[in-house]
């Protein structure tokens, strides 16, 4: 049977968005087709990471898709204040769209195809719901999970969000992002507000959650974020857009049910168990993905899932830890002592590279405020 494709890559989220990029530019004469349900890749998602986070080529890679880039960055908590000197760079949909977009428009063997459903998903072949059939050397199932669907695949907490991009009637007051402000009330699990100013009159303000609970009123959080916006002395004079998600904050290794394709990107669990942050996982396969051949790329596709599964273990633990041993008022205390490690600390365990070293700093010495033993017998039976 002859091929229609070498690669079929299902869902035109981040990761298949990425991998196609790095097909399409490392692979003699590609043939790759990216199948999405929506009228754009990416959809309406910020993507960011650290400057340690990726190495010169995922570097290179993403470049096309950078926002903005800023030196450094702060974050806020009752009793720490602090700005940590270390890159940190956003990343967009729109970006992540037009660039795919083009690179396929120049390449006449590969074919985007949008607002196209899967109704098949095989190891070799997708059939559409239109009846059309691709047939593949390999496919890439990078569909994702809806939120409705995270409690039967993941065990633990949740970050859920609502963001606002916001168009400003004057100056922004602050110019350098502010990942974490824990001043704000706790509510649901342990709450702060994440910050980026893009330039002195667009900012992105996100209203984020770690909770037990995937529910998400998006009024509410939407009107929260407004609040917070009003009390910190920004001049909002429009909604530009919005953005929403529920991300799993897992405790134990996801029950990923069997993919008749390759899973990819979220559907592989490809992220940082702690923080959610997606895109260095993304891109570090993506090169491994474009660096073999299409018969070695299952086993390297397995191979990377045991690399992964060996960086996120240590993640995994202090999310149960976070979940377990704190009651959802206190949780904030953690973080707040997180951020007074050293940077390169942090830095590491941003990028999944904790060393054993690493690991005895965070852990070694009093508990922060409000660690119970109690609360982590007895704590939800999800963590």
């Amino acid at each position: 049977m002859s091929l229609d494709f070498d690669y079929v890559l299902v869902g035109g989220g981040l990761s298949n968005g990425l991998i196609a990029l790095a097909l399409l530019a490392r692979r003699p004469a590609p043939r790759v087709a990216l199948i999405e349900q929506g009228s754009t890749v990416g959809g309406n998602h910020t993507w960011s990471f650290h400057e340690t986070d990726l190495g010169d080529a995922e570097r290179e890679l993403v470049e096309p898709l950078v926002r903005r880039t800023w030196p450094s960055y702060d974050v806020f908590f009752p009793s720490r204040a602090r700005r940590i000197v270390a890159g940190y760079t956003a990343c967009d949909g729109s970006r992540l769209h037009r660039v795919v977009a083009e690179r396929f428009a120049r390449a006449p063997a590969s074919e985007l195809l949008l607002e196209s459903r899967a109704a098949v998903v095989q190891p070799n072949a997708v059939q559409l719901l239109s009846g059309r059939v691709l047939r593949a050397g390999v496919v890439l199932d990078g569909r994702g999970f809806a939120s409705s669907e995270l409690e039967a695949v993941h065990r633990g907490g949740y970050q859920k969000f609502v963001g606002l991009e916001l168009e400003l009637a004057a100056a922004s007051p602050v110019a350098c992002p502010v990942l974490m402000d824990a001043r704000v009330e706790q509510v649901d699990g342990y709450r702060f507000v994440y910050v980026l100013p893009f330039s002195h009159r667009r900012v992105l303000i996100e209203d984020t959650y770690y909770s037990l609970s995937p529910e998400l009123d998006r009024e509410r959080v939407r009107a929260r974020v407004l609040e917070y916006a009003e009390s910190r002395g920004y001049h909002v004079s429009g909604v530009a857009r919005e953005e929403h998600g529920v991300l799993p904050i897992p405790t134990s290794a996801a029950s990923v049910p069997n993919s008749a394709g390759i899973a990819v990107g979220m559907r592989a669990s490809w992220f940082h168990p702690t923080t959610g942050y997606s895109l260095p996982s993304a891109a570090r396969f993506a090169e491994r993905c474009a660096a073999c051949s299409l018969s070695e790329l299952p086993r390297a596709a397995s191979e990377f899932s045991r690399e992964h599964e060996k960086r996120v273990g240590f993640a995994r633990f202090l999310n149960r830890l976070l979940f377990g041993g704190f009651a959802p008022s206190e949780r904030r205390h953690v973080l707040e002592r997180f951020y007074g490690l050293p940077e390169d600390v942090i830095e590491r365990f941003y990028a999944l590279r904790s060393t054993a070293l690493d690991r005895a700093c965070i852990l070694w010495g009093r508990p922060p405020r409000g660690f119970s033993i109690g609360q982590m017998l007895l704590g939800d039976r999800t963590v």
